[in-house]
């Protein structure tokens, strides 16, 4: 029997049995009971001989049944991979292409998309821009905002790829976490937090990037890993490093000063380079030197040494006979560097021969061949 408002079904009034009726001031709910009345009515129109009868309701729960049974197909894009669910639990996947599982409630399936490479902004966020045409960048300070381990402050935009790991990573995606972009995002501001909190502003802001976003790409697999997300982080790439806007220009300042003072630096390790080896390669001459003047000077005190005692002990055996050589040989060897002059008194004239001596001439002489002694000059009168 109908609720309506002017009795109910227990004729008790407006109020119903307990003494409280509907409270909506809405619209009256559709009558159950006439709505399938009118069904039937329709259905009979429809059918041959104005009634439904035992086949044709047989009929209804055939077709109903192939409707039932058909709704178990579906088909997995290329780009997806179905994951197949029994009263709620996982129990296989399904490669793209057409495939089926039990009509519903017994069976679902799920196509999330693996082989898509998600982006996620922090720090910054890409808005249409009306006025200009195309998107724009707006900084979101809160999320880019960073501590460094020398106490300063840096402002950091950055970008992480990620996208679904391949075997079971689909049904850890689906099951293990419940917002992967919100997880991601917390993930990846967390792991550069940490990063730079280890780090100096000076490499940050210079030559030390590349290293901070394997580190922090690493940083935040281990974390996703252990909550077993099955998210793969692709890439982690800074946008923008910049100090705060309020100290930019300090910042450009030290910068310049830095700069300035690495050339400085760099000349003098250059004149350095060149100097210090010519000055061990001139050391390293003189050592040598030095040392082959020692040999030879030893070698020359020993030869002469050596000379020496054999001298004495022929002195030993025959002292005239070596008294005279020495005194021989020590004339041959001052009277071979002299210039001489040779004068026979003993000649046929005898002493009536006037020896003349030109001054000059001996030192012309030993600069011409001579077939003679060393010079010999004749007299004249």
């Amino acid at each position: 029997m109908p609720w309506n408002n002017q009795g109910g079904p227990w004729g008790s009034g407006p109020k119903g049995p307990w003494g409280s009726g509907p409270q909506s001031s809405g619209p009256t709910p559709p009558d159950l009971e006439e709505f399938l009345r009118r069904g039937q009515d329709k259905l009979r129109a429809v059918m041959p001989g104005g009634g439904l009868g035992g086949r044709g309701i047989f009929l209804i729960v055939i077709i109903a049944f192939f409707f039932w049974v058909g709704s178990g197909i579906y088909f997995v894009q290329p780009d997806e991979l179905g994951v197949v669910l029994r009263f709620g639990e996982y129990v296989r996947d399904a490669k793209p292409g057409p495939n089926y599982h039990l009509p519903y409630p017994i069976e679902t399936a799920l196509t999330p998309k693996v082989t898509r490479v998600n982006r996620i902004d922090i720090g910054m966020r890409v808005v249409e821009d009306t006025h200009r045409g195309g998107p724009s960048v707006r900084p979101v300070p809160e999320e880019s905002l960073m501590l460094t381990g020398d106490e300063n402050i840096v402002d950091v935009d950055f970008s992480v790829f990620w996208q679904i790991k391949p075997n079971d990573g689909a049904s850890q995606y689906l099951f293990n976490i419940q917002n992967p972009e919100g997880t991601v995002k917390a993930v990846a501001e967390s792991a550069m937090r940490e990063v730079i909190g280890r780090s100096e502003i000076g490499p940050i802001l210079t030559t030390d990037r590349s290293r901070m976003e394997t580190q922090v790409n690493q940083l935040m697999q281990g974390i996703l890993d252990r909550y077993k997300s099955g998210i793969q982080i692709s890439q982690v790439k800074f946008q923008n490093v910049n100090p705060p806007a309020q100290t930019i220009d300090a910042f450009r300042e030290v910068n310049a000063a830095r700069i300035g003072a690495e050339s400085a630096q760099n000349e003098a390790q250059g004149y350095a380079n060149r100097v210090v080896p010519d000055a061990r390669g001139r050391s390293a001459q003189i050592t040598q030197n030095a040392q082959a003047y020692k040999e030879q000077t030893v070698q020359e005190a020993t030869g002469q040494a050596a000379r020496f005692l054999k001298v004495y002990e022929e002195y030993k055996k025959a002292p005239d006979v070596t008294r005279q050589r020495l005194y021989l040989e020590t004339l041959e060897r001052v009277l071979g560097r002299t210039d001489k002059i040779i004068l026979d008194a003993a000649g046929p004239n005898g002493p009536g021969v006037l020896p003349y001596l030109s001054l000059t001439e001996p030192s012309q002489r030993t600069e011409t061949p001579s077939t003679g002694t060393s010079g010999t000059t004749g007299g004249s009168r």
